[in-house]
């Protein structure tokens, strides 16, 4: 999936008004999971996606001022990173973070979300990978 593609179908799944509104919500998204995730599995995660939003994912991994990755935060403490990136109320930075999930799981073909789930905990991982409807993925 290209880069417009993806920006495209985050705008169209998540209901959002403009390509920039999907461009932030991606890119807070894509900033929160890499402080999220262990480094290796977001540098992973990056090679299979476009540069543009890969980069999202290694800003983070090499940012000076914030030096650490796999960072254990509650799920309020994610979204509430997300809507602050995003500039969203946090009901609505949820709905679309799973968007942006949703659209990396189908862009790597699956290959690494359920390496990225096992890395969370269940509470975190049940909201974040319900998809943009609420209910694809869940367990």
């Amino acid at each position: 999936m290209q880069h417009d593609e993806f920006i495209g179908q985050v705008q169209a799944r998540a209901h959002l008004g403009s390509r920039g509104a999907a461009e932030a919500c991606t890119r807070a998204t894509l900033e929160t999971l890499a402080e999220r995730i262990p480094a290796p599995l977001a540098d992973h995660l990056a090679a299979q996606l476009p540069t543009e939003l890969g980069e999202h994912l290694r800003r983070i991994e090499y940012a000076p001022d914030i030096p650490q990755t796999g960072v254990r935060m509650t799920r309020q403490e994610f979204f509430d990173r997300v809507a602050r990136r995003a500039g969203a109320q946090p009901p609505k930075a949820v709905h679309e973070a799973r968007t942006v999930v949703e659209l990396l799981e189908e862009a790597t073909q699956g290959a690494l979300t359920e390496r990225i789930r096992q890395s969370m905990d269940d509470e975190l991982a049940s909201v974040l990978f319900a998809g943009s409807t609420g209910s694809a993925h869940a367990r």
